[in-house]
Order: C-alpha cells, then structure tokens, then sequence
C-alpha cells in the first residue's frame, strides 16, 4: 500500500504545499487505490474525468511558487447528494439519473476555491432518507470492517471511502445523523455543525422548509485535525489548522478546555445501548477527566424529547418531498422510497396547529438546553445503541429491548432537532472489533470547543485504524 494514502488530508496538504510531494502523485495514489478497492466496497460511484487535469494545473502553481491554498492539491470527495457543476449529482434517485449540475454547491466551491480537487462522487441512500447507503442506481455501498454490515447512511459511502484510505477527507450531509452515523459505523470521524456554520446550499433534497432547522453539510475525515482544516475552509472563517497554530496545540487545547463542565449520559430514555457503546463513552468521558475537565454524569434536560421532536418536526417533511419528487412515477422509487409513500398515511398528519405547538415546544426546550449548556458547554453522548448491523435490518435488539434502526438513533436526532454541533470520533471497539464512535455536542456555533475535546479523546483513545477487512486486498 502507497504510503501517501495512510497520511491524514492535513499532513498531505502540507507536504503539497512544501513541495515534498506532487499533487499529481498523490491522486495517482489514490486512483490506484479505487481501482483496486473500490469494487469491494462500492463507495464512490461517479469519478470526476478532469481530476489528474486540475492535479497538473496544481503541481504548476508549486513550481511557480503561487500563492497556495489551504487545500491546494488534496483530492476530496463529495457526496452525491451535494451539486458539484458539470459532475453527475443523482441523489441515488432514477429521477435523478443524469443530472448534471450547472454550478457547484457553495461548499463545493469553497473546497475548490482552497486549491481541492474533486476526486469523486460518494454513494448515498435514496433521497439521502434511510440509514443505509443503497438506491436503484447503484449497488449498496459495503462496510470496510465487513462486506455483510451496512455503512450506516446516508452518508455511508463517502464514510467507507475515507476509512478505506481511497479518499482523504470530504463532505457529507446530517438532518438525522447522516454524517455522524456513517462514520460511527466505519470508525472515522464527521461533524455535523450549527445551521448555517457551512452554506447548505446546492443541495437536493434542499435543506429548506422544516428540514432549515437541522440540516447541515459536514466534513468527514480520518482525524480530527482534518475535520477542523476542513470546517474551517468550509466556513470561510480562516485556514488555521491545529498542527499550524501553536496556540491550538495539543498541550494547549487541553489548557483552554482545563476546568470546563462536561456532562455525558448513554441512557436517553428512548434507546438502550449496548454494554460496549456505554464503555467507550465512560472511557471518552474518562479521557476529558483525565485533561483536567470537570465531568459528570447527568442528562441535560430536554434531550429525551428530541427523538419526538425529530419525528413531529421533520417526519412528514420527508413524506412532502418525497410525494413532489415521485409524483406520477412512483414505480421509479427504490424499495425504501416506495415503502415511505406506500405508508405514508398509516400515521395521519399532524393539524396545523399540532405542527406548530410541536415547533414551540422545540424551541422552548432548544432555550432551557442551551441556557443550561452556558455552565456545562459541553456533552458527551452515545451516536447509537449499537455499531455497524447487517444489510436490510430493520429492528435491532439490546438487551431485552427491540427497536427500529430509526428509534435506535435517537442520540443523533436529538441534535438536529435542537440544532447543536455534534461530532463523532471513534473511542471503542465491540467484541466483534467494529468500531464504536462517541459524539460531542457543544452549544451553538462552538465548534471550535468540539474539536478541541474530540481531539483529546483521539489522543487517548486511539481514532482511526485499517479495517482489517481490507488487509488481504492491499
């Protein structure tokens, strides 16, 4: 295995940059990479033509010395739910089979605007609306730990191919844990920001209407020091990484967080996790403690609300979407779509005034969390009752308790409901070795204070490894 691909986005920038290494060799790098392993996996589904192109065109802005980017030359992929011009961009939808975007989604461009270069679209759930990565379009997408274990979704195939080193880092999108779970799923780690924090633009289904409470695109990558070099360019707020500050050194990120209030829980009332899932937040919680973070275990108020409140608020929102989408062509729905419209009406839909009695108690809850997050601005949480399940489960069982996958991430919504930051680092493994991934949700806007913390936890905790799934295929 070229050992380029086991660097972080991070240090390859960087060695781009210095001149170290050619941009052109680093995405021939990881070229060879897919050809070789995407087939097992089914990760990225759609390669950008012009690629090795824009790497010549970088590799002669080194030579001449131009002024560089943050992200000159690093090849990224993008979710193919995310507009990227003239690259097909299908939402895994036969509606969407050849669409071919005339201008790129804001992110896209300020990935682009930073020096990136588009590797690729990453496969995706239908209409980005189930926690699994398959549509019509193309073959599920498959778990790097274990062809028989789903990626989780609907980010599932840019998760698999940043964990399987055929991608350094990309973007991906969250209205339920999208980002957060994929990347539970396949040990990596992925932020889902405040609303707004990244344009989310440019994207299909849009992110408008009810879903612009809790919908966001994220980055997700291997460590979480590409995730911050990520955000940042995403959020346009600086270029600064921890490895280039000196004040945002490790030493010094534990510095800064030293006194902090930290409360973590793994029991939100609604979905019991499994005995590993609660070890690996104790040991992240453990890990703040042991930073000198002030930890405690407590359950902020309202959380236990927010799976409900996910439902009542963004639930038939989808059924909405879906219904404009399909109208007249139903038959061209993938088996989860067709399955959401076919019983769309079991639950009737809520009277106007339900609706918007829902959205007060959201925001009425959302204050009292936040207001009592300025004393505890930080929380350490579960992403889901359990790691990566088989392809097409429906129900998981922990314990003596049987729920849907959706019920089973309730941690997730919670904070799109609320519309917090959340990131997810992997911190433990189950018996089987798959990787267990915690979330750290901060107040709004803080994301800054939510790579910080996670980045401790990595430290302590070991982050990112091979899934040893692909070992005999290096």
């Amino acid at each position: 295995m070229n050992d380029l691909l086991l660097e972080s986005a991070t240090a390859l920038a960087a060695l781009i940059r210095e001149g170290k290494v050619s941009p052109i060799e680093v995405l021939q790098a990881h070229l060879d990479r897919i050809d070789q392993i995407n087939p097992h996996l089914n990760a990225i589904v759609t390669l950008a033509p012009d690629a090795m192109d824009h790497a010549k065109l970088a590799e002669a802005a080194v030579t001449r010395g131009d002024l560089l980017g943050p992200l000159h030359g690093l090849p990224v992929t993008v979710k193919d739910t995310i507009d990227t011009s003239g690259l097909r961009t299908t939402s895994g939808s036969a509606m969407r089979a050849e669409f071919l975007p005339q201008r790129d989604a804001p992110s896209v461009a300020r990935l682009k605007a930073a020096g990136a270069i588009i590797l690729g679209k990453t496969n995706t759930a239908e209409m980005a609306m189930d926690y699994s990565t398959d549509n019509p379009l193309f073959d599920p997408a498959v778990n790097p730990y274990d062809p028989l274990l789903t990626t989780g979704g609907s980010s599932g195939g840019e998760a698999a191919a940043i964990a399987s080193c055929i991608s350094p880092a990309g973007i991906g999108s969250d209205l339920a844990g999208s980002v957060r779970i994929p990347s539970h799923f396949c040990g990596i780690t992925g932020l889902k920001p405040t609303v707004g924090r990244i344009p989310g633009e440019g994207q299909f289904p849009p992110g408008t209407g009810p879903y612009s409470l809790g919908a966001a695109i994220g980055p997700m990558a291997r460590r979480v020091n590409d995730l911050a070099l990520m955000f940042n360019v995403l959020a346009g707020i600086g270029t600064t990484t921890f490895a280039e500050d000196p004040t945002m050194s490790q030493a010094n990120q534990d510095a800064s967080l030293a006194g902090s209030r930290v409360a973590w829980y793994s029991d939100d009332g609604v979905a019991a996790v499994t005995v590993e899932t609660r070890k690996t937040v104790e040991a992240a919680a453990l890990a703040l403690s042991d930073a000198g973070l002030i930890v405690e275990q407590t359950l902020p108020p309202g959380t236990e609300r927010g799976h409900e409140l996910w439902l009542k608020l963004f639930s038939r929102a989808s059924v909405v979407q879906l219904r404009n989408v399909y109208a007249g062509n139903e038959e061209k729905g993938g088996q989860f779509v067709r399955w959401r419209l076919a019983t769309a009406d079991d639950t009737p839909a809520p009277a106007l005034d339900d609706y918007i009695n829902s959205w007060l108690e959201r925001d009425r809850l959302r204050a009292m969390l936040v207001e009592w997050m300025e004393h505890t601005p930080l929380l350490i949480a579960p992403v889901g009752a359990t790691p990566a399940y088989k392809h097409g489960t429906l129900k998981v069982t922990v314990g003596e308790s049987t729920m849907s996958t959706f019920r089973a991430f309730s941690y997730s919504q919670t904070f799109n409901a609320f519309d917090l930051p959340a990131l997810v680092v992997p911190a433990g493994r189950s018996r089987e070795g798959l990787p267990i991934g915690v979330q750290i949700i901060g107040r709004p806007f803080a994301e800054a204070t939510v790579l910080a913390a996670a980045a401790i936890i990595e430290e302590a905790l070991g982050g990112w490894q091979l899934p040893p799934f692909l070992s005999d295929k290096l």
